[in-house]
């Protein structure tokens, strides 16, 4: 009896709900703490948000669709070890691997590029390349080992290394061509003004 106590499943419309509900909490501590409300600034901050949708959808949820719908994450404790994990960087993606590998290393570098390029757009505080990068491997650190307690999905260094470099992939493009475009806009704008 006490085993269905240890199983969780949710699904996604309960996660993004989640997730907007917690985006908002932090926005309201924000203005409280603040006491600036910035509607442009909130909306510069938006694509952050579904961004994390995003990822989320990938991270913790079934690839294919189930019946038309994206599948449940299914968190069971009974069945979280032993850890699906490898610590082993690098050896599977120079190893003959299946197309679905090779798949998952592209779109694990292909995921991270915006993190490159939105966050440093929309959180001042990300103001080079070096923070940037940090600041995605720390957060691909957070999601592989957010994945060690659901037993459908596997933690692997190799995640890291590519969603890392996704990010200074990301990181490249903006600091090197987006923020130039966008700061020549905006002294186009003044000098409109």
């Amino acid at each position: 009896m006490w085993m269905c106590f240890l199983m969780i499943i949710i699904s996604f419309f309960e996660f993004v709900t989640a997730i907007i509900i917690i985006w908002a909490a932090v926005r309201l501590i924000v203005f409280a703490k603040t006491k600036q409300f910035d509607i442009k600034y909130e909306l510069k901050l938006l694509p952050v948000c579904i961004y994390l949708i995003v990822v989320a959808r990938f991270v913790y949820f079934p690839y294919g669709l189930i019946d038309g719908h994206i599948g449940n994450l299914n968190f069971d404790a009974s069945k979280i070890l032993p850890f699906n994990v490898n610590l082993v960087p690098i050896i599977h993606m120079v190893q003959w691997v299946p197309k679905w590998a090779r798949f998952n290393y592209f779109g694990n570098i292909f995921l991270f590029i915006p993190v490159g390029i939105i966050f440093p757009n929309c959180i001042k505080k990300l103001d080079s390349i070096k923070t940037n990068v940090l600041i995605g491997f720390i957060m691909s650190v957070i999601i592989e080992l957010s994945q060690l307690l659901l037993f459908e999905r596997f933690t692997d260094i190799d995640d890291v290394i590519t969603n890392t470099f996704g990010v200074l992939i990301g990181s490249c493009i903006y600091f090197f061509f987006l923020k130039k475009i966008i700061e020549k806009i905006k002294q186009k704008n003044k000098e409109k003004n």
